[in-house]
């Protein structure tokens, strides 16, 4: 029971007041302190009369608050340390968590008390302080092996950036790396991207400590010229270890240097500092809503998950931390109400109970050593008892010999014999997995016996019969191209007799017509190429695709579906204007190559030009220089004359190359008409192939049987014995 109570320590948080001295110009609040009261100090804040608006009736006039300690405005950052932060450090340094934060308005002296000032050696804060008196504990407990590492964390406006990063040189806040919270099963904190850096000693720490400092976020508020806009978590990690023993300790010391909470309206800031305001004020909110919900009790939820700051000092608040608060106050007449606001918050924290526990672990890696020294141990006694060496694999000859004594045991049908390999895990364990192959084996041959000699169905059999279905819907396919196209061919037929008609032709010519057409007809229907089985197989893998689609079928049509598609084309109403945009754009080149060869004849006369106006410039400068007079002097009519032609030859030129940049946005006006009239006829083309096809599916076609023709597919493919690709 006395280990138990040692390991866990419950206790409220200690909660400190702190006074600032007041500046030159800034009038004395009314306070007084009363230290004499036990076991806490009290503080009493007078409103004066001026802010009482008046003095109603109901309005308080003064307030007492109760703290661990106070410290006036003389108090030193010696007795600050040794009073707040020093007994803190003792319990970390025993194994324990701890936090000190600071709390309170800009300007009360927060940023001072947990890092110090830096003018004279004797402000050092708590950070160095504690850092310093750490390190010197170190040193002086040689009973165990200390490892110390520190990380440094900025929140500003909800957002945690690492101030220790090495690889990164911060101009900017945005260059340090974000550090993001992550939840464990057992909701412990994590946070990802945060570096832990190695301090062996005192001076690394405060280097680390200088660097930090040098990245974080400074902005001006007419509180304080130089005043933290973000919060600030200070964490030194320390593990210990007696040499030997498997048992490790680890705890942490976060000093928290919270950003001001005044409100908005006295900081008198907007844009880009108001959204800085908000963001501290409602992180500050809801730290205040955790501890409101920590002092109630029966309170079940606890909103730790609220803001990013909650969720990193959650063992701290109500958790697994020794917890001390310092509430900073500046008591000058301007900031009374601000002071009172800050002690009626530390009165909330003084009420949060924290239960902290020793932090202890055992190493693995020493435990995995002890064990296996058990393990030899374990096995030296086996060895003793039983007088046998103990190998961790039974030798060849002892699985035969157990592998013999199954067999035996299980072709005996005396019920009441039993199979003994002795008291040796390894041969027991072997024994079960052999009984089990053997079972396996006799259940699979039993069922080979059953199912007996079932003969098995031919492979070739069945290839044979996907390969006659492939055959059979190629030459459905086939088929239905030539249907169409004897129907076009009829279409046709009847066109050109109606021609003949109309024009009052002979019944010669007629007939020569309908003879030749006829001709045309058989031509078609004969087999202009065949194709072997091999060629089948080959088309059958695009069986169910339409032949048309060039994308389908690799940029190919069949060549029935090719002759359909040029009749088609012949006939289709946007044909006509694919020819006459055709004629436009062949007019268009002519027009384009003929200006590029003038463009060409006046830039060659232009150099030309320039030319002559560079020899006569030579000419004269070599006159000057032979005979000096003042006509060279003069300008130079031929000169003259020479850029003015240039003049015009360029305004020429201007007038030809804007024509021909009109024209050749004409041409690709033109090309893209053609190439959507394309488009659109080619899909026309498709949409009526694939009616016409389906109408042929539906209705079983007629067989056409003309004194004048041969007879049509099928048939025709029964006398030929060839398949015919059109």
């Amino acid at each position: 029971a006395k280990a138990a109570g040692a390991a866990m320590v419950k206790e409220t948080i200690r909660v400190y007041a702190r006074v600032k001295p007041l500046g030159r110009r800034q009038q004395a609040g009314s306070y007084s302190v009363d230290v004499e009261e036990e076991p806490l100090s009290s503080l009493e804040i007078t409103v004066p009369r001026d802010l009482t608006d008046g003095f109603v009736n109901n309005k308080r006039e003064s307030y007492k608050f109760k703290f661990q300690k106070i410290f006036d405005q003389e108090a030193k950052q010696d007795v600050v340390f040794d009073s707040i932060a020093k007994p803190v450090a003792e319990c970390v340094l025993a194994g324990y968590n701890g936090t000190v934060f600071a709390y309170g308005q800009t300007g009360s002296g927060k940023t001072f008390t947990i890092t110090g000032g830096a003018e004279r050696y004797s402000d050092r804060g708590i950070i160095p302080r504690t850092l310093s008196y750490i390190f010197d504990q170190l040193q002086k407990d040689s009973s165990k092996v200390y490892t110390t590492h520190v990380s440094y964390l900025e929140i500003y406006n909800e957002c945690g950036y690492d101030l220790l990063d090495p690889r990164h040189e911060a101009s900017r806040l945005e260059d340090l790396p974000k550090v993001t919270i992550m939840e464990d099963s057992d909701q412990n904190i994590h946070l990802k991207n945060l570096s832990l850096q190695q301090a062996t000693n005192e001076e690394e720490a405060l280097n680390l400590l200088f660097l930090g400092d040098t990245n974080r976020m400074i902005a001006e508020t007419p509180m304080n010229q130089a005043s933290s806009r973000s919060h600030c978590i200070f964490t030194i990690h320390i593990s210990s270890k007696e040499p030997g023993s498997a048992t490790m300790r680890r705890s942490k010391l976060h000093l928290v240097d919270l950003a001001g909470s005044e409100r908005v309206a006295k900081t008198g800031v907007g844009g880009h500092l108001l959204t800085e305001a908000k963001y501290i004020n409602l992180s500050l909110h809801y730290l205040e809503q955790v501890i409101i919900a920590l002092a109630e009790k029966n309170r079940s939820h606890i909103p730790y998950r609220n803001s990013m700051m909650t969720s990193v000092l959650r063992d701290s608040l109500g958790g697994n931390c020794m917890t001390t608060m310092i509430a900073t106050l500046a008591l000058d007449k301007r900031n009374i109400e601000e002071s009172i606001s800050t002690c009626r918050f530390a009165q909330r924290v003084a009420l949060i109970k924290n239960e902290a526990v020793l932090n202890e672990e055992i190493d693995p890696r020493l435990m995995i050593v002890q064990l296996k020294k058990e393990i030899q141990d374990l096995k030296d006694e086996l060895e003793l008892v039983t007088g046998k060496q103990r190998t961790s694999e039974l030798s060849q000859e002892e699985l035969l010999q157990l592998e013999n004594l199954v067999e035996t045991f299980l072709k005996d049908n005396d019920p009441d014999s039993t199979l003994d390999v002795g008291a040796d895990m390894r041969k027991i364990k072997y024994c079960f997995v052999h009984m089990k192959q053997l079972m396996n084996h006799r259940r699979t041959s039993d069922k080979k016996l059953v199912s007996g000699d079932i003969p098995e169905e031919d492979s070739n059999k069945e290839a044979e019969e996907e390969d006659m279905e492939k055959l059979k819907e190629l030459l459905q396919q086939r088929d239905n191209e030539i249907n169409i196209l004897v129907n076009m061919l009829k279409k046709e037929k009847k066109k050109a007799q109606d021609a003949l008609f109309q024009l009052n032709a002979t019944s010669a010519g007629s007939t020569v017509l309908e003879q030749s057409l006829y001709i045309n007809l058989e031509d078609r229907q004969s087999p202009s190429s065949c194709f072997s089985l091999k060629e089948v197989k080959d088309f059958s893998s695009s069986v169910h695709r339409l032949p048309f689609l060039s994308r389908q079928t690799g940029g190919k049509m069949s060549l029935g579906c090719q002759e359909a598609f040029e009749i088609f084309q012949r006939d289709h109403v946007d044909s006509i204007t694919i020819e006459d945009n055709k004629g436009l754009l062949k007019q268009r080149f002519a027009e384009v190559k003929c200006l590029g060869e003038k463009l060409n004849e006046v830039r060659s006369k232009i150099n030309h030009l320039k030319g002559e106006i560079t020899q006569r410039h030579i000419q004269r400068a070599a006159l000057a220089v032979s005979s000096p007079s003042e006509e060279l002097n003069m300008i130079d009519p031929v000169e003259e004359k020479l850029r003015m032609q240039i003049e015009e030859e360029k305004k020429s030129y201007e007038t030809m190359f804007s024509r021909f940049k009109g024209l050749k946005v004409e041409i690709e006006h033109l090309q893209l008409l053609i190439e959507k009239v394309k488009r659109k006829m080619q899909k026309d083309f498709e949409v009526w192939w694939s009616e016409e096809a389906k109408n042929l599916q539906q209705e079983k076609p007629e067989m056409v049987t003309s004194p004048n023709t041969v007879i049509v597919y099928p048939q025709f493919i029964k006398s030929s014995q060839h398949l015919s690709t059109n």
